[in-house]
């Protein structure tokens, strides 16, 4: 049995939500949202379900609960034996026919494929679906120094890019691009340097407050990438600039429009960037972001929101969008930080969901 550290019972809650509530189905995968004003799970979705897996390996790991380890093993199997591919090797962004593959959705996957596999008393199957998934990645979307997006399936034909930040190439992708260092493969560097080379244009990248906050989501996935990459001045540097571009943004709009995901992701980027020595942590931003965090966390009679974090909030009051993903990152972030307060936070990029 491991020793608990996940002791708040808010954060109890949430871990009670993800396995209670339904978002998971029985045959381990996971809706990307529950509507609480529609009383529905939207349909299950790879993506998702790749967080998901992430999230359970640490659940089990930050708390040894039987629960948590068994609910991971679910969803990889899921992941593993139905979302998978065999013939085309791949993750379609949907199990049905003439869905196409995303990138960034197959290396969310193979970290959560990777994350069970470590917890798992036999993941060999779990971390050998990650392994190819990682080659068919670097097959199917790497073309000359461009890394598209989406690929049409079953031809693996680049789908042609549009300007919304989720179908063209960006910094983004770094985080998607982890499967590929932690498997030690030569298409690493080269993400990595990319990444850090258009960064800067990609924000605010919009015109409306609403999709700069999305962008801001997105942005946090290129600095959680960066954690890997600290032995890299560029990279080291680019930390340094985009902690407190973010944070800053986030205070111009959040009063309108404000993303759960994103308070959670900065302020577990901060508290790992003190902890490696990148950034001294400011502690007042830091429980800003906390605080905005913890006052989505949904409290409710129904048992399918209650515990869970709202997608996010829309003039001060949250929206009645469940997310698994959301919860997950809040949930880890109050964590990190609670441990970080207590001087015994330990950095783990494999940890972070």
């Amino acid at each position: 049995m491991l020793q608990s550290t996940f002791l708040t019972m808010d954060l109890q809650a949430a871990g009670h939500w993800l396995l209670h509530s339904g978002i998971q189905s029985r045959d381990g995968g996971v809706a990307r949202y529950y509507l609480g004003n529609e009383k529905r799970n939207l349909p299950v979705s790879t993506e998702i379900t790749g967080y998901a897996a992430s999230t359970y390996a640490w659940l089990y790991k930050a708390t040894g609960e039987q629960a948590y380890l068994d609910a991971a093993i679910l969803t990889a199997r899921f992941l593993a034996r139905t979302a998978w591919n065999a013939e085309l090797e791949t993750f379609p962004f949907e199990t049905a026919p003439g869905s196409p593959a995303y990138f960034f959705d197959c290396g969310i996957i193979a970290r959560g494929l990777l994350a069970v596999a470590r917890v798992a008393e036999d993941g060999a199957e779990f971390r050998e679906v990650a392994r190819a998934c990682a080659r068919a990645m670097a097959r199917d979307f790497v073309e000359g120094g461009t890394l598209h997006p989406i690929v049409e399936l079953p031809s693996r034909a680049p789908r042609p890019h549009e300007k919304r930040w989720s179908r063209e190439p960006g910094c983004f992708q770094l985080k998607a691009a982890l499967p590929w260092r932690t498997l030690e493969m030569e298409e690493w560097p080269a993400a990595l340097e990319a990444a850090i080379e258009n960064h800067e244009a990609f924000l605010p990248g919009e015109g409306i407050e609403e999709k700069v906050m999305d962008r801001l989501h997105a942005y946090c996935y290129f600095l959680e990438g960066l954690l890997a990459a600290t032995h890299d001045p560029a990279a080291v540097k680019a930390l340094r600039r985009g902690i407190p571009r973010v944070g800053g943004y986030i205070r111009a709009i959040r009063a309108r429009f404000l993303r759960s995901d994103v308070c959670a992701q900065l302020l577990r980027v901060r508290v790992f960037a003190d902890a490696l020595g990148i950034q001294a942590l400011d502690a007042s931003a830091a429980e800003e972001e906390a605080e905005w965090a913890g006052a989505l966390q949904i409290r409710s009679d129904d048992a399918r929101l209650n515990g869970a974090f709202s997608f996010g909030a829309r003039g001060g009051e949250a929206l009645p969008m469940a997310n698994p993903v959301s919860t997950g990152f809040c949930a880890q972030a109050l964590e990190f930080w609670r441990l970080h307060q207590q001087g015994g936070f330990t950095p783990d990029l494999d940890a972070l969901i």
